[in-house]
């Protein structure tokens, strides 16, 4: 049993990546270890306990990670849509208490497509990346992976 937590434990850190998954997933990756830890604790049966705590985790922490998501995403959209080119927004997540800059530049056609490049910052770190983000026909922007 003691193995099997160990390496659970490790997986569900190697899974988030943090830097390579998204704030839900890495919500997820958390809510499942807490669930699975409270889980063992309180169930008679241990490995029942784990696997229905780490059920519910999993759950709570992608719906609460999502939220996050939403608010930083709300806001890289309002800047992308109404931003001239090499004017910054900055913003707080209220939620993470992280703060971020994003700078977009002047929109351009490709592929029939509106797009625009995109520097965002991390407040914190100093941490800058390019991003390219196209605009659908409903007028939302996707960053282009």
């Amino acid at each position: 049993m003691k193995h099997l937590v160990i390496a659970a434990v490790l997986t569900c850190f190697l899974a988030a990546g943090y830097g390579c998954a998204n704030k839900a997933q890495q919500g997820a990756t958390v809510g499942g270890l807490a669930g699975a830890t409270i889980g063992a604790l309180t169930f008679k049966d241990k490995l029942l306990g784990a696997a229905v705590g780490a059920g519910v985790g999993v759950l709570m922490g992608y719906i609460v990670g999502n939220e996050w998501d939403k608010h930083d995403e709300a806001q890289l959209q309002k800047t992308l849509e109404t931003n001239k080119s090499g004017q910054a927004s900055s913003w707080q997540n209220p939620d993470t208490g992280e703060s971020y800059t994003a700078t977009p530049s002047r929109p351009y056609m490709a592929e029939n497509k509106v797009y625009r490049d995109v520097v965002i910052k991390d407040a914190k770190d100093g941490h800058e990346v390019m991003a390219k983000a196209w605009r659908d026909d409903k007028g939302v922007w996707h960053l282009k992976q």
